[in-house]
């Protein structure tokens, strides 16, 4: 049974939580048809020595849907206004797959709130094959075709069908709202384009995680954007596919420690 955590809104209308206390705070964006609860493991890991705040995407958990077309900078522009609504200075952002797109676009365009930032199984310059065959899946959902089953496929090995993950994953997927999923899915398919080019400015240390068994959030786009960002670090964490921070918690976790020790100045 799913354990909700009691969330808080935005005026308006982003649902997060915010817990724990600390010099800084880490702020995490889940990916497509997950929420606040897919990031339990790190949020019981950095609100012990940190101030940890997650949220719902738009149209997802307890979040308002997105009040403007279903397009990356959207999205990005929602995030931006619900770090000032809480009041926030400089953060520390990490994103998980959509969440690491809109981070990527957080750090382009919003360099002085920004202290560090982790993209956990972000894309970054799909092959023409891979982009036809995500936008068909956006085209599929948009028309209410929705398989809340075939995510599960991509995202998991055999091997880990019968663990908490997967089944913690399965529940999030049963119970998101499907025109949330569709409008985020829709952004996830182009996005990855919108700010592709911007690593070069980045100037924040940018850590760039993933599975060496994604094939979709590769280990090469990983270490890909870790060359073209100043302060880029690539980690590939073996064994694990696209939902590693549920499937492999501690390394994840020992990850971001260690990225939040980054030095923010040179």
């Amino acid at each position: 049974m799913l354990q909700t955590l009691h969330r808080s809104k935005t005026p308006s209308g982003a649902a997060y939580i915010d817990q724990g206390q600390g010099r800084e705070t880490l702020v995490l964006i889940h990916g497509v048809g997950m929420r606040i609860e897919a990031w339990g493991p790190q949020i019981a890991r950095f609100s012990k020595d940190h101030r940890v705040i997650a949220v719902d995407l738009p149209g997802h958990g307890f979040s308002a849907p997105l009040d403007a077309l279903p397009e990356m900078p959207h999205f990005v522009a929602w995030f931006a206004r619900l770090i000032d609504e809480l009041g926030l200075e400089a953060v520390n952002v990490a994103g998980h797959s959509m969440g690491a797109l809109i981070a990527a676009g957080f750090a382009a365009t919003e360099p002085s709130k920004l202290r560090r930032v982790a993209l956990l199984n972000g894309v970054y310059k799909r092959t023409p094959m891979a982009r036809q065959a995500v936008e068909a899946r956006a085209d599929q959902i948009l028309s209410g075709a929705f398989d809340r089953e075939a995510p599960l496929e991509r995202w998991f090995s055999a091997d880990e069908k019968d663990g908490e993950a997967y089944h913690l994953v399965h529940e999030l997927l049963q119970q998101v709202d499907s025109s949330g999923y569709a409008a985020a899915y829709r952004a996830f398919a182009t996005g990855d384009a919108v700010y592709l080019d911007s690593w070069p400015t980045v100037t924040a240390p940018a850590m760039f995680l993933t599975g060496d068994g994604d094939k979709n959030s590769t280990a090469e786009m990983a270490e890909e954007m870790a060359k073209a960002a100043p302060r880029g670090q690539a980690v590939v964490i073996k064994g694990h596919r696209h939902m590693v921070n549920l499937t492999a918690p501690q390394e994840v976790s020992k990850a971001l420690a260690d990225w939040l020790t980054w030095q923010t100045a040179q």
